[in-house]
């Protein structure tokens, strides 16, 4: 991408290093034994570590909730705990992948599998960070498919014994060198006010990251190639940031906002794209209500592609860190529906995207990121 922006001629191109987390997956496997063989389809979560070289063989004891898992806390030990939680939405669902594996090292547990956290499975895993907790012991943790969830908690509803191995050759290395990429093009009368337009490169290395966060990556891209072809210079500067290790958990945008918010009082907005590019439905903004004022007149210019809705709450890992600090911020909404069939699971490939869907995110994008950093004056805070 540093190489592709400095072909495209933008301005101010850098790579800003970055030390991210380095974990590799390495080989992984889980094969229920009792009461019959059958392979499981497993992802393991990120920052797990690994099993012993022979695997863990355990009875499972599904659960659907952690109220269940501390209710029968005795049961869980030395068992691996199943987790077969159903999906609500993502936000009030992926608690169990993030903070499963402490919770069933709390009551004993060897280890733990997630349901996956999907709207829709074909037997498909998906992976996805997870945060032990500092003075609980780490056990090995993955998801597994929603269909093998429900069919062992079906076998545990009628009292069978459920033994499974898992076995993941995880490692978690020390930290490694990656990079926020950035370019700009730079404003031609307040240059040192700026808004920032993003996406994220990381991705995980399952599937292509088409999706989460290829597309949020391009289209930002594409705003700021498409205000240069055009011949445009707004009076503000705009500045792509395609950031790093948003997966870990915003660890590039982390180590960017503290190396910046110095300039915080010349941060004018702050975007982000990171829910898919699929057919959007206008855009999210946090700010104040003057400041939403403006951004409602800047999405009616948007009437000839009839997507002009300017909608509450702005969201995004990596822009989080301003807008908590008081800057205004906005992402893309679009129609997420199907979003969770593929999220950080093999099914995130470029068979997602739909070109026609693609070029009308880009367009709101562009046309957002130009008229804001062209206003005479920043929007208010």
């Amino acid at each position: 991408m540093y190489a592709a922006l400095q072909q495209d001629k933008l301005q101010n191109v850098s790579l800003e290093p970055v030390k991210v987390p380095h974990w590799e997956r390495g080989k992984e496997s889980a094969m229920m034994i009792q009461p019959r063989k059958k392979n499981l389809a497993i992802l393991g979560l990120g920052g797990s570590v690994g099993t012993p070289a022979e695997g863990i063989t355990a009875e499972v004891i599904v659960v659907s909730s952690f109220d269940e898992l501390h209710r029968r806390a005795e049961e869980a030990k030395g068992k691996i705990v199943v987790y077969n939680q159903p999906f609500i939405t993502y936000g009030d669902t992926v608690q169990y992948r993030s903070q499963g594996a402490s919770k069933a090292a709390k009551v004993g547990a060897v280890a733990s599998l997630i349901r996956s956290i999907a709207s829709l499975s074909i037997n498909s895993p998906h992976t996805g960070w997870q945060y032990y907790e500092s003075d609980v012991q780490k056990i090995p943790t993955a998801c597994i498919t929603v269909e093998d969830a429900e069919l062992m908690a079906r076998l545990s509803a009628r009292g069978v014994k459920i033994v499974v191995n898992l076995n993941m050759g995880a490692v978690q290395h020390p930290d490694a060198d990656s990079f926020n990429t950035v370019a700009e093009i730079v404003g031609s009368k307040y240059p040192e006010q700026v808004v920032i337009v993003s996406g994220h490169l990381d991705s995980w290395d399952v599937g292509q990251g088409a999706m989460d966060d290829g597309g949020g990556a391009f289209i930002s891209w594409e705003a700021l190639s498409l205000i240069k072809e055009l011949g445009l210079r707004p009076k503000r500067t705009i500045r792509l940031v395609l950031w790093t290790g948003e997966e870990q958990g915003g660890v590039g945008a982390s180590q960017y906002y503290d190396k910046h918010k110095k300039d915080i009082a010349n941060m004018d907005l702050v975007m982000e794209a990171d829910s898919g590019t699929f057919m959007p439905l206008g855009m999210q903004f946090s700010g104040k209500p003057q400041a939403r004022a403006i951004m409602e007149e800047v999405m009616q210019l948007l009437e000839p592609i009839n997507i002009t809705q300017l909608y509450d709450y702005a969201d995004g890992t990596d822009i989080s860190f301003w807008m908590e600090a008081g800057v205004p911020g906005a992402s893309l909404l679009d129609d997420i529906s199907k979003y969770f069939w593929f999220h950080h699971s093999e099914g995130d490939t470029m068979t997602v995207q739909n070109p026609i869907w693609m070029n009308l995110c880009a367009a709101i994008w562009t046309v957002v990121t130009y008229v804001v950093a062209d206003l005479e004056e920043m929007l208010p805070r």
